[in-house]
This record gives C-alpha cells, structure tokens and sequence, in this order.
C-alpha cells in the first residue's frame, strides 16, 4: 500500500501542476471520437502508465464538475484499454508466447489484444449513442487550474489523495479477509474442476493446470506448455483450457483488487458498475471463443 500511497500522490502533484494536460493531445483524436470532453484525453494518456492514476484523475474531475458521471464511467472503461496493448509486450509476447508456443500463445496473445479493442469500440458506440448532446466536447471547453509551486501542488495532493488512500486501504482490508474467509471455509475449493473439464471434453489430466490457472495463470500455463510441446494436450484443447480458465479467473481478479480499488475511487454503485461491465466485456469475448473453439472439436 506505500506504493499506491506513493503513486497516487505524486500523480495528484502532477495533476496540480497541470503537467498531463500537455500530452494530452496524443489521445485527443481518440476522444473526439468517442464525443469525450477533451480532458478524458490527459486521464487516457496516463493509463498507458498507471490505471490507479489515471482513475483517480478522472474521479477528481468528476468530483469537480468538470465530468458527468455518464462521461466519467466510459473515461474510466476506456482508461482500461491501454494496459491490453502494454501487457502484450510486456506478458504475452514475452511469457505466454515462449511458454505455450507460438500457435496457442500467438491465438491467446491475438484473444487478448482483441478484449482491449473490443472494449475500446464500445467506449466509441457507447460515447456516440450516449454523449451526442453533452456541451463539454470541444477542446479548451474545459479550463483547469494550475499551480506552479510544488509545495502548493503537494499540499492539494493530500488533500484529494488522503481520502480516496484511506477508502481504498479499508475497502482492500475487507475483501481480502472476505476472500481469505472464503477460502479458509472451503468455499471457493468446493468448485468441481473435474466436473467442469467433463463438460467441455478436455482430458482429464488438465484439470490439475486449469484449477492452478485460476489462482495463478503463469503457473496454470507453466504447466500446460510442456503438455503442448510433448503432443499430450492439443492446441485447440490447451486453448479451451486457457478460455475456461480465464473465465473462472477474472471474476476472482475483480472481487480480489478491482472491486476494493474501484469502489474506493468512484464510489460503490459506479466502482461495482465499471468492474462488472469490464468483467463482463472479458468474460464474453472468451465465452465466444470457447463456444468456436468446442464447434471446431
């Protein structure tokens, strides 16, 4: 949590000073597009480096004025798409493609970078649908003010950055005891892999990397490559794998730390409202992919 703490401060410096409104222009097209205020531009720019951050801007314009909440929730959807074109040469290029080899890793690679555009034509139809009549569209619509003194900057930092670190912090606090309750109850262990692998016709012996998949994907996946590579496991089996594991796993990665980090920023109704939508957009993309994949068996 120092960490976040440290973040979210020298972001909140940063915004005061108004250093991210001078980039802001690299994603201007983008939101002009989408019928975003020019603004929503600095929070996209941002995400490329940190989502935390760049919600947390984006909560504070809205906390402002300077966002509704209809245009707050789709910068917010859309501040999730820069970390799907980061983490395919960071992770998928780098892990999943040497791991799982290139055809199941290249198609998971492909499946994954296709979510964040997905996710991105949604943030442009939606914003075009929702936001045709929002008078905050133009460029220079929106006048922020700016401090030149660092200590000035600093000082409005705390100020808006303590409140949102302690929210966050409580909220954190509960889930992961929540979780860990769960866990320690046997909860989430009553879950019938076997039962599940029996479903979507995969061998048996997957079933052991598809429950470790859900807790750890690279551990789930460090598993399945040799499978892959000795000829156990076909390519379109290890896919069905990957697809059923990661439908299992990201409503885990939501309740574990999107759900305590976004409820924290916006609030709960839209904190629970954008991570489920996000969720949701993940979860389907996979969904249908699985569903081809098991027509193609």
């Amino acid at each position: 949590m120092k960490i976040v703490f440290l973040m979210l401060f020298l972001t909140g410096i940063m915004v005061e000073m108004g250093l991210f409104n001078r980039v802001s222009f690299i994603a201007k097209p983008l939101v002009s597009i989408s019928r975003l205020p020019a603004i929503s531009a600095s929070t996209f720019v941002i995400s490329f480096g940190s989502v935390l951050a760049a919600n947390t801007m984006t909560a504070r314009l809205a906390k402002e004025g300077h966002l509704s909440d209809r245009e707050a929730f789709l910068s917010a959807l859309m501040n999730t798409v820069p970390a799907y074109f980061r983490e395919l040469f960071t992770y998928q290029l780098a892990f999943v493609l040497p791991v799982m080899g290139p055809i199941v890793g290249g198609m998971y690679a492909i499946i994954f970078f296709a979510t964040g555009v997905i996710k991105l034509l949604i943030v442009v139809i939606l914003g075009r649908k929702c936001l045709f009549e929002e008078p905050m569209v133009l460029e220079g619509s929106i006048k922020l003010s700016s401090k030149t003194n660092v200590l000035e900057a600093a000082k409005g930092s705390l100020r808006g950055e303590i409140p949102i670190f302690l929210r966050m912090a409580g909220i954190f606090f509960i889930t992961t005891f929540s979780v860990l309750y769960l866990d320690e109850m046997g909860v989430l262990a009553s879950l019938d892999a076997a039962s599940i692998a029996h479903i979507f016709q995969v061998p048996p012996e997957t079933i052991v990397p598809l429950t470790v998949f859900v807790a750890s994907p690279k551990a789930g996946m460090t598993l399945l490559g040799p499978m892959v590579q000795n000829g156990s496991l076909s390519e379109v089996e290890a896919l069905i794998v990957l697809m059923l594991g990661s439908m299992f796993m990201l409503p885990f990665i939501a309740l574990r730390s999107q759900i305590p980090n976004y409820t924290s920023i916006f609030g709960m109704r839209m904190g629970i409202s954008l991570v489920a939508t996000s969720t949701f957009i993940s979860v389907m993309v996979r969904l249908t992919v699985l569903f081809l994949l098991m027509m193609a068996t």
